[in-house]
This record gives structure tokens, sequence and C-alpha cells, in this order.
């Protein structure tokens, strides 16, 4: 019989972290998270983002073994400020037993229902900067560090439980070539909308030249993102501690800032040195090797991904990713970088997947977020 358990003690939660590395033991497309932040996030005493919102985390037991597990979330700024009375499901892995995946889909409704929400959707996090999005294409493919992997069933399982697809998000796959042999409308057009709008490129060597930007980076992040279906406003508590747990990862060559004459940025791309095999490698553990794969993967890596893209609302349609993209490209030849991958996208975001239709590109992985009403 499936016991369904909303878990309250440290080695339950060292449980729910540690499913995943035992039902995914043998697939060679997951990347593991490191198991320490994984503890972190969803930790009530280390996570600031439970400032603003309230979770529950459950185990699914079949005669006492672990066969699932899931999160229910409600994002209060969500529901109070934007209106969107939302019972949020993430963390969501299960054995491919569907009654298994009813039993934890009816403990976050039963979450919702006792917050009075309305609707239920995941698989996401708690805010538009966690992993979201469940895979319905690209099962062949390994996820990144910020995205998560699943096995082709689970959308099965959504499916026959009547939930319906609600936002959805495409990934692509971006074949680097040489700055020379980059689009010589896109260095063109760069060129001249730097002189046409007084725009200057920031580069940087070192993190601490970087982090007076970052409140601005997530200003335009809000102001680039807040009409798409998904956004939620991140708090300053949140934004600190985001700046500690990703920018550690990120060499400063990696951001690109594009500024005005008063020096107001305009435009930024954060791009990561690519972690998977090294994440993989690690195998959910910092010590002793993985902070090796980690470091040795900052350094000598031909491939990155994509982590953030902001655009001033003013500035977009205007060339400015053109700017972006000439300095990256440079930044990718002189890295040895051959291959990037895009962050998820939602599909309807037009401005952002219009930049790679001048490169050779590839649509490699798409994902979802499954709703129904409570």
């Amino acid at each position: 019989m499936i016991e369904v358990v909303e878990i309250k003690e440290k080695k339950d939660f060292i449980a729910f972290v540690e499913f995943p590395f035992q039902l995914y033991k043998n697939c060679p497309y997951w990347v593991p998270p490191m198991k320490a932040e994984e503890l972190t996030v969803i930790d009530k005493e280390q996570n600031p983002v439970f400032k603003n919102a309230d979770a529950a985390f459950y185990l699914a037991y079949d005669d006492g073994k672990i066969v699932g597990r899931i999160a229910a979330i409600i994002n209060w700024i969500e529901v109070d400020r934007l209106q969107k009375r939302k019972v949020r499901f993430g963390w969501f892995d299960v054995i491919d037993d569907l009654e298994v995946s009813r039993a934890l889909i009816e403990a976050v409704k039963g979450f919702g229902t006792a917050a009075s929400m309305e609707f239920m959707e995941g698989p996401v996090g708690f805010s538009n900067l966690d992993k979201a999005g469940m895979l319905v294409e690209g099962f062949q493919e390994m996820n990144t560090m910020i995205t998560q992997y699943n096995y082709p069933y689970y959308s099965e399982h959504m499916e026959k439980l009547g939930m319906e697809k609600l936002a959805q998000w495409v990934e692509y796959e971006i074949k680097i070539s040489s700055f020379d042999e980059s689009p010589e409308k896109v260095r063109r057009f760069g060129e001249l909308m730097l002189d046409r709008y007084n725009l200057k490129v920031l580069h940087f060597t070192k993190t601490k030249q970087i982090l007076p930007y970052v409140e601005q980076m997530f200003t335009l992040l809000e102001e680039t993102y807040n009409k798409l279906q998904t956004f939620v406003p991140v708090q300053p508590y949140q934004i600190k501690h985001y700046k500690e747990k990703y920018f550690r990862y990120i060499h400063p060559e990696f951001i690109k800032c594009v500024a005005d004459e008063q020096g107001k940025l305009v435009a930024f791309v954060i791009i990561m040195p690519s972690f998977t095999q090294a994440l993989k490698k690690a195998n959910g553990k910092m010590f002793p090797w993985g902070i090796f794969h980690i470091l040795k993967a900052q350094y000598f890596n031909n491939r990155a991904s994509f982590y953030l893209i902001g655009v001033h609302p003013d500035y977009q349609n205007k060339g400015v990713t053109a700017i972006i993209f000439n300095e990256v490209q440079k930044l990718f030849n002189k890295k040895g970088i051959s291959i990037v991958e895009t962050n998820p996208e939602l599909e309807e975001n037009d401005s952002i997947q219009n930049m790679w239709k001048n490169y050779e590109h590839r649509l490699h992985k798409k994902r979802a977020t499954f709703s129904c009403t409570l």
C-alpha cells in the first residue's frame, strides 16, 4: 500500500535529496545536483525564500521503500501581489507507477486546498530562478546545471491524471564558429548600435568588479520578463542568496554588460562553462574530488551554457542583443568554446529566440509545466 508522509526530520530530508540518485543510478543522461546545495535550498533556516513562501515536503513509501517525492509550495508574493491563487509543486521524482504519482499529486492538492488555493502547477521551484519544467522531448540529452532531467513516463503520468500543459519551454544547442565566420550582419549591426545609442560594453576580470552591478542585473531581469506568464518578482534577500549560491561558479569574464552614457545597465548576459560532465563525475559530492572536477570545468571546457539574459524594454528590438553576441562570440573563441546551450526559454519569448536564427542551431529539448484546478 502506498503511503505519503510529510517529512520533518533531518534524516528524512537527506533521504528526500538522495532518492533521485537511486532512481537515476543507471541513467546516462541524468546529471546529479550537489547534495549539500539541495539540502540548503529546502532548509527553512538557510534559504531566505521562506520569508515569502511556505512549503511541505513529502516522501511516498511502498512496503517501507521510498518510491517517490514531491514538494508543495506557496509563494505568497505570487498569491498576494499577482493575485494567482496557485500552489506549486516541485522536486517531483517517482518510479513508473501511476498510483504513486497520484498519491503525491493528491498530497499537493491537499496542501493547496487547506490554504484556499485555486489551482496547482509544476514542476517549478520557489521562483523563476529555480529549476522548472518537466522534460517532454529530448530524453537522450543530458541536463545542464540549471535544468532537471526526468524519464518519459513522468509526463504520461501527468496526462493520465488529468493534468494539462500550462507553460512550455524550448532549449537550443548552438554551434560557435570563429569570429570572422560569425554572421556579418550581427557584427555590423552590433557596432552600429554601440555608436547610435552611445553605449559601452563592460568587461570584468575579478568577481569584486561585478558585485556593484548585481542588483541592477536583477532589476533588468524584472523589466525584461515581467510580462511573461511565469514571472514572480525576486526579493532583495533572494538576490543576496542567489549571488552567494551561483557567483562562485561563474568566471568574471563570462559576464558581459552593456551600459548607457550614465553608467546604467541596459543589457547583460551571464554564461557558465558547462558543468554537466563535472557534476556527473562528482555524483553529488563536492569532496574529495567534486571540487577538482568543478574547477577544471571552469577553465578547461569546450561547452558553455547561457544562464541569464536581460535587456531593458527600451532597448529590446534595437540591436542590443547583437552587441552582446559580438562580445560573447569573442569570448567563446578566446576560450575555445564551440558549443553553447541556452537556458529554457518560454515558447512565446520571441525576442530571445530570434537571437539564435543567425547561428547554426538545433532545438534539442522541450519541457512544460502541468496544471489542474483544485
